[in-house]
């Protein structure tokens, strides 16, 4: 199984490390994996892009526009802005979420409009998670990034990887029990 993964998101959502995450977990099952990521300006509340590549032998960890199998976007419009490195059969997992950059909170510019509408117009493949919504459920937005981390492993059919022991040894011990809860939903959603 060869995989090129794209997650992207804005910074402070734990993009970074849901792709430290998938990285470990299938290093630890036997496959090569390369791994990058864009910071940009993510403290200020920029983009941010990590590309997963694993397979039996893998090169490079870049993706080249059109040859993600998966993309992975914390945040939907996110994804209509990178949709254009995914391959034709492509699956797309988006969080239902929105963060309004500063030219909109300014009014300068518009959060696009019927953006889940748009993807799954375009992407045959594409699975709308409600994740803040279900890590605020478990009293903390910002495990948001590992619920989506559960719905990528169930769309790429990694389930019999220890991904517990795995978010155990990357996450503080004071968050490990919500991390938890959230993978499992994720897994589930």
């Amino acid at each position: 199984m060869d995989k090129s993964i794209l997650f992207v998101g804005v910074g402070g959502q734990g993009t970074i490390l849901a792709s430290k995450i998938l990285t470990q977990g299938v290093l630890k099952a036997g496959y090569d994996v390369k791994m990058s990521e864009v910071h940009g300006m993510a403290q200020r509340g920029g983009n941010v892009s990590t590309q997963v590549r694993f397979g039996k032998r893998v090169y490079s960890p870049l993706i080249e526009e059109g040859t993600a199998d998966v993309i992975v976007a914390f945040e939907k419009s996110e994804a209509a802005r990178w949709i254009s490195y995914l391959k034709e059969d492509g699956s797309l997992v988006v969080n239902n979420y929105e963060i309004y950059p500063i030219t909109v909170t300014t009014g300068n510019e518009k959060y696009p409009e019927n953006v889940n509408e748009a993807l799954k117009n375009t992407v045959k493949k594409t699975i709308i998670i409600n994740a803040a919504e279900i890590a605020e459920s478990l009293g903390n937005i910002k495990a948001q990034n590992v619920v989506l981390l559960g719905a990528l492993i169930k769309a790429l059919e990694l389930t019999d990887i220890d991904w517990e022991e795995i978010v155990k040894e990357n996450v503080p011990s004071k968050i490990v029990d919500l991390n938890l809860k959230a993978l499992k939903l994720g897994l589930e959603a």
